[in-house]
């Protein structure tokens, strides 16, 4: 199968079984909110967990709970990240945002729940003992708080009333956090889930991580709306600096295939197993949304 087919094929699974893990919940505004922010996108989160399982000889079942896992934790960092006390969006994958669809405070609570959703999918026995399930707890925890996730958005904002623009070093601190934590999470899981060396593929998402949020930076400046699916050109709007403020587009081109390279080098100890991740890391500079 093309990388193309295998991510196609892992993001219809990953969403069957979010949706599965949602059956029987109350029929409340909140959980069509958790559910409306659970489709769509393209899971590449989800698929980095699921392909790293597959390189250590692990089956899809035995990966799919933490590939959900980390989606829905990504989820609900896209409701909150939109919400107007933090980027303001009205526009998510092409729909409005789950505050403009329904409210403030159900985008508020649908994002907690799903917060604690992506940690119950984690105690899943499938995934294996309850070293490895508390190892990816742990890990995630780390990777989507105030190590990670969290502290990159934090970063962001307090960017954002400062009187002196970030500097490119700046710059790649907040990213490592907002973006690339997750990212870094995801690519290792796999490798967790066998009892495996993680520092090839944490050396692989390192790379991946920064250069994902370089393009999305080109993105937002050459981008169509019709194909990302949501506002485009905040940045300058804002006058925030960004890699391609900073570096000028062609350079930040430059820079995100360079880390690509740098990605696939990484790969090396794979071999030809690691075809699907080489293909990934050059799809997130050719990708238009």
């Amino acid at each position: 199968m093309s990388f193309a087919d295998v991510l196609t094929r892992d993001a219809a699974a990953i969403e069957a079984r979010l949706m599965r893990a949602l059956e029987g919940r109350a029929d409340q505004p909140v959980v069509h909110a958790m559910r409306y922010a659970l489709r769509g996108g393209k899971r590449l989160r989800g698929f980095l967990v699921m392909e790293g399982a597959r390189m250590h000889g692990l089956t899809d079942t035995q990966a799919i709970s933490a590939a959900a896992a980390v989606e829905a934790l990504h989820a609900y960092s896209l409701v909150h990240d939109d919400m107007p006390c933090m980027d303001d969006d009205d526009l998510r994958r092409g729909q409005p945002t789950v505050h403009v669809k329904w409210d403030e405070a159900t985008a508020v609570l649908a994002g907690d729940a799903l917060q604690t959703l992506a940690f119950e999918l984690l105690a899943d026995p499938a995934l294996g003992s309850g070293d490895v399930r508390i190892a990816l707890v742990a890990g995630l925890a780390r990777a989507s708080g105030a190590e990670g996730m969290v502290l990159g958005q934090a970063l962001d904002i307090a960017a954002e009333t400062s009187a002196v623009p970030l500097t490119l070093e700046q710059i790649t601190e907040l990213q490592a956090g907002k973006t690339g934590a997750l990212i870094r999470w995801s690519a290792e899981a796999g490798a967790v889930l066998a009892g495996a060396d993680t520092a090839p593929l944490a050396g692989y998402a390192t790379a991946l991580g920064l250069a994902f949020q370089i393009w999305d930076d080109v993105l937002d400046v050459e981008g169509d709306v019709a194909k990302t699916g949501k506002r485009l050109q905040k940045d300058a709007e804002a006058g925030k600096a960004t890699f391609v403020s900073l570096l000028g587009l062609d350079a930040a081109k430059t820079r995100a295939g360079a880390l690509i390279a740098e990605a696939e080098g990484h790969l090396a100890p794979y071999g030809a197993r690691a075809a699907n991740l080489i293909a990934c890391a050059r799809f997130v500079i050719s990708r238009e949304n």
